[in-house]
């Protein structure tokens, strides 16, 4: 769909480390907000949402839809995991169970939409990418800006019981906001440090601050189902799509073997499995064969035989 040589930006493989071996993830580029009144305002049917099943950031943005009830409002399509030399691909160009095709343009991959809302676009070709389809172009593509618009940006619109759902409420903000710094850059992104770190020492400075930070979480979540308070908040949806791929993929993979969760976590473990088996979008957004396939096959620097392990058998354990 392009001819322009972006393949710095899309192979994986040809991505740099820092100089002392550390992995910098770069900022979203695009970061407008659906809004009454505004640009793009909430109108039902105008957006269509761009996902990996296998990316924890795009997974936010799958949970907090299906949470709120905006699957009438908010068309998806789910790229294939084996992320290669040209990014992410549509289950056209490589056809995977589950991935879809881009209904709206009939691209090959993300990358086409991006450098369909502008041509010159610089930056990395992530997912998620919230689509306006009256536009023809991203309206946003930071999973943390988009799931609090999601959040509520359509509550004047939806049935009384979405709307009063409330993932960042007004009283627990200072508490959200706090725990999510610090769980973003040694959880969240932690991971993602320690496993794309190029020298010991890089990888130590991020996998010991993870588990602390791990450690951390098991106090806090100690006899409680839900990070903030006595309510869902977006603080869990947050930690979930992490805590969810670390046995599976993180402990091997991105070399996060301290412990693993079910068997050193206990209250993290509990937490996790009461959000999956309990609340119908964690599950129903989580899948495992597209989590471990994608992560394995598309970081040949890492797992250059792209093979898959089999384990952990089960993926999750029942509660």
């Amino acid at each position: 769909m392009t001819t322009r040589d972006v393949s710095h930006y899309t192979d994986i493989a040809k991505f740099k480390t820092e100089a002392d071996g550390s992995f910098k993830r770069p900022q979203s580029k695009f970061r407008n907000f659906i809004k009454k009144g505004g640009e793009f305002p909430p109108e039902k049917g105008r957006y269509h949402l761009y996902v990996s099943y296998a990316c924890p950031w795009a997974t936010r943005t799958l949970i907090v839809r299906q949470l709120k009830g905006l699957e009438d409002f908010i068309d998806v399509s789910y790229v294939s995991p084996r992320m290669g030399n040209d990014g992410w691909p549509f289950g056209d160009t490589d056809e995977f169970p589950g991935a879809t095709t881009d209904p709206l343009y009939g691209s090959k991959h993300v990358k086409d939409l991006y450098l369909k809302a502008n041509p010159d676009y610089e930056g990395r070709f992530t997912v998620p990418v919230l689509w306006d389809k009256k536009a023809h172009t991203v309206v946003n593509n930071e999973s943390s800006e988009i799931i609090r618009m999601l959040n509520t940006e359509f509550n004047d619109q939806l049935p009384a019981d979405k709307a009063a759902l409330d993932l960042y409420p007004e009283k627990y903000r200072a508490e959200i906001d706090d725990i999510n710094d610090w769980v973003y850059d040694t959880v969240n992104n932690g991971v993602y440090k320690s496993g794309f770190a190029s020298t010991q020492k890089a990888y130590e400075a991020a996998v010991n601050p993870l588990f602390e930070s791990l450690d951390r979480l098991e106090k806090i979540l100690q006899g409680k189902d839900y990070l903030v308070g006595d309510t869902l908040t977006e603080a869990d949806v947050r930690l979930f799509v992490t805590i969810i791929r670390f046995d599976p993929v993180y402990v091997g993979h991105f070399k996060c073997n301290i412990r693993t969760i079910r068997d050193g976590y206990p209250a993290i473990h509990s937490w996790l499995r009461k959000l999956y088996w309990n609340i119908p979008a964690f599950k129903d957004t989580c899948n495992f064969d597209h989590i471990k396939v994608h992560y394995y096959w598309s970081h040949p620097m890492i797992n250059p035989y792209r093979v898959v392990p089999v384990g952990p058998i089960p993926n999750i354990l029942p509660l």
